[in-house]
Formats: C-alpha cells, structure tokens, sequence
C-alpha cells in the first residue's frame, strides 16, 4: 500500500486512479460486497450478546448492591470498575497490538466469565460482603479495559465495510441497551441477584465463544496482528510512545477528542444524574424510564440512517447531526411536556449514533492497523475521563445552580462544541477513504480502532 502525508503530517492511503474517492462515494448497496459472511456473523453475534451483558450490569449493581450497602456502597463498586478501566486501557491497547486483538478479547470475556461467575455464586449462598464485590468489579473493570481497544480493531478485520459493520453494530448496542436494563431489573424481581449474575457470566461465555471460531486468512493475520500480534515484542513504555506519536499525528483525531472531553464534563457526564432527578421529580419515574427508552429508540434510527448514507465528509457530517442532540437536555431543562421530552430523547439518541458511526469509521480506516487498538486506547482513556469526571461533578455543581440551569449550560456546551467540530479544518475536511477489498484478505485498507458502550466519540460505553 503507498501512503501519503496529510496536512497535520500523518500518513494517509493514497487513493488509486481505479477508486476514486467521487466514485466510491456513489457506490449503490447493490455494487456493495456482502456483509454477513461467517466471520461478520461471528463477530456480531458475540458483541451482541457482550452488549447485552454490559447493560444489565448497572442496573443489576444499582438494585443488588443498593439494597445491602444503599448509594454509597453503589458508587463505590461502579467508581472502581470505571477507575480500574481508565488506569489500564492504555495498556490493553498495547497488549491488543502485541498479542492480537482476538486473543484478548477471548481472554477478557473469560475473565468475566470468572468474576460474574463468583458473583452469582455469592448472592446464591447469601449477602456477598462488600470487599467482594468491589474485587470482583475492579477485577471486571480491568478486563474490559483489555476488551474494548481490540473490539474497534477487529471491525476492519471482519466485516468488507467498515460503516456498514459500524452502523450494524451500532443498532445491536441500541437494543441492548433497550432490554438489558429492562431484563435485568425484571429477573432480579422474579429470581433474584444471582440469576442475573449468572445470565451475565453465560452471556460472556458465549462472546468468548463466537471470538474464538472466527478464522481469518493467514495474509490477514499477519499484516493486522487480530491473532499473532503485529509485532514481535519490545517494551511497553516504548508501544506507548508510539501510539501516543501515532495519536498526536492525527489533528482531526486529538482534536475531537479534546472537544469531547468538554462534552463529557459539561454534557455527557451531568446529563443521567440531573435529568433523571428533574423528569422524575416532575413526570415520575415511569416517564424517565420511557424517555430512556426513546432515546433507545433513537439511538437504533441513528445506526439505520448511517447503513444508508455515505458522507464524503463523514466527521463533518456527524458534526451537523450533533447539532440535533442539543435538543435533549434543552427539553428537559424547559421542563418540556412528555411528548416533546420523548422527541427530544429520539433526536437526541439518532444524533449520536450518527456520530458514532462515522467516527468510529473514520477512526478505523484512517489510522495504521498496527497501531490501530494503541490509538483507540488514547481515545477511549481521554473520552472515558471526561465522562467520570462530569458525572462526580454533577451533584457539588447543583449547590452552585439549579439543576435546570446546568442542562443549559449542557445546551449551550453542545452547541459550541459542534460549531467547534466543524470550525477545525482538519475535522470538517476529513475525506471517506475508499473502501478496501475486502477483511482480512492483506489488502491494506487504510485503517485505525476506536465507545459503554459510556459515550466516547464512538457512542460505545467503557
């Protein structure tokens, strides 16, 4: 493959005469390669049902664990798991690039196989102490930080376009997350904390499984790292400074994710614990449940709409559609009634998943694959910090100002950081590369890694 240097000096894909970028824009679906072979199949069968795992989990940590240690014991194992995840996913994403990305998401789901596993098994004997459960979640915290930076790196491996794939998984997260929190609180009405535990542990299980049948070609293998690593060792504060490099090198990537941490601060972060307070306060907890799922809702339009649109500009384009989710802590700030709240929440959900999609895209086929799950790292470390820190900063701030003044603040903070996205040349002017031939097959498509499915630029949470 034969590169060429960008104008913030990293170095990019050069088009071929045979694909030009106008060309492959107007690629129609039908000229399109397929994208449910075994290997996509396989991968988005065991992101499905991790996703649904990781969304029950909240909930299941909030009822169980609040009802023997009450909010603080809820904050500490939560804060633990978060904290364990931001201190160690650079390294995943070093030991992803090492090792192969397949091979540390296996190991990372069995891992949480064991801490579930040991959970379920505490609250069948009996009421597990506390020094358990912040174990258990510091232990699952760190294994997710191992997961994730590989999980956006094996995308280009398995699917022959990658926003497709995106967009495809992108809608699965959504409905996850639309009956995960559902399920878990039903089953732990009906059957208790164990049983989602145990559901948890089997969920994972089953990822490790579908990760473990995926075969790639050999040529594949061994130009992107997904089995054999993409490189032969070395230390680890040097694979560091090279993700880093590669990172920095990119000013569209360290810019986006400058502007998010402001959006994780003064908007991501404070947005679940003051409109959670002020719509259940207002509407009841019925109606906050609804408006979740709405945004739910939204977040699978999102992923639709980017399946059939293909930006030639596509953090551009996101941009644009994030502008819509400024609607969302405006309504619930004006104190908006329940079928205006519940557009606003759709909006809001279509908005960001757009975004999502294209970012993830871009991320992934505009980076190098050796360093691909190193940059994710980077990412997620700096998106993920600026969440954690809007979320401790929500409940001080409401001393200094009203709830409703501080979603317009988050209102104001959404616009300014899109006028933002789009007022740096190097994001607004980021091209869609062309597509590549196909996954795992050594044709170099020009390539990189990327969200709790927290909200990162990818939408994926931590």
């Amino acid at each position: 493959m034969t590169t060429a240097q960008t104008s913030d000096g990293a170095a990019q894909p050069a088009r071929t005469a045979q694909t030009p970028p106008d060309v492959a824009a107007a690629l129609r679906p039908h000229d399109r390669p397929p994208l449910w072979d075994r290997r996509f199949t396989l991968y988005f069968a065991a992101r499905a049902v991790s996703l649904l795992g990781d969304a029950m989990m909240p909930v299941a940590a909030a009822l169980a664990v609040g009802a023997l240690y009450g909010v603080s014991g809820v904050g500490l194992v939560l804060g633990v798991w978060t904290g364990t995840f931001v201190l160690l996913v650079l390294f995943g994403g070093v030991f992803a690039d090492r090792f192969g990305a397949r091979r540390m998401m296996v190991g990372a789901d069995l891992a949480r196989v064991l801490t579930q596993g040991v959970l379920a098994a505490a609250f069948f004997a009996g009421p597990p102490p506390l020094w358990l459960l912040v174990t258990m979640a510091a232990l699952a915290g760190a294994a997710v930080a191992m997961f994730l930076p590989g999980a956006n790196g094996m995308v280009p491996l398995v699917a022959r376009e990658a926003q497709r794939a995106n967009a495809t998984l992108k809608v699965a997260d959504a409905l996850a997350h639309l009956l995960g929190p559902a399920l878990a609180g039903l089953l732990i009405a009906l059957v208790g904390a164990g049983t989602v535990y145990a559901i948890d542990a089997g969920t994972f299980l089953l990822s490790a499984l579908c990760l473990a049948l995926i075969r790639l070609d050999p040529v594949g293998r061994t130009s992107r790292g997904a089995d054999t690593g993409a490189h032969g060792g070395g230390s680890l504060r040097r694979d560091l400074r090279q993700g880093w490099l590669e990172f920095r090198a990119r000013t569209w990537m360290w810019s986006v994710i400058l502007i998010w941490v402001v959006f994780g601060v003064l908007v991501f972060g404070p947005l679940v614990p003051l409109s959670s307070a002020l719509i259940g306060d207002r509407l009841g907890a019925d109606a906050y449940g609804l408006a979740v799922s709405l945004l739910g809702a939204g977040t699978v339009l999102g992923g639709l709409l980017a399946l059939r649109l293909r930006p030639a500009r596509p953090l551009a384009a996101g941009a644009v559609a994030m502008i819509l989710y400024t609607v969302l802590p405006l309504c619930v700030a004006l104190g908006t009634d329940l079928p205006l709240l519940l557009s606003g929440h759709v909006l809001g959900g279509g908005a960001l998943a757009f975004w999502s999609v294209m970012w993830a895209t871009s991320v992934q086929t505009h980076t190098p694959p050796a360093v691909l799950n190193r940059v994710s790292a980077y990412e997620l470390a700096g998106s993920v910090s600026g969440i954690a820190l809007g979320q401790i900063l929500a409940g001080p701030a409401t001393a200094l100002a009203s709830p409703e003044r501080l979603l317009l603040v988050s209102a104001g903070a959404c616009v300014v950081g899109c006028a933002a996205l789009l007022g740096t040349p190097a994001i607004r002017t980021l091209r869609r590369a062309a597509a590549s031939g196909g996954a795992g097959e050594g044709q170099a498509a020009p390539g990189s890694a990327s969200p709790r499915q927290g909200t990162g630029p990818d939408g994926t949470a931590a």
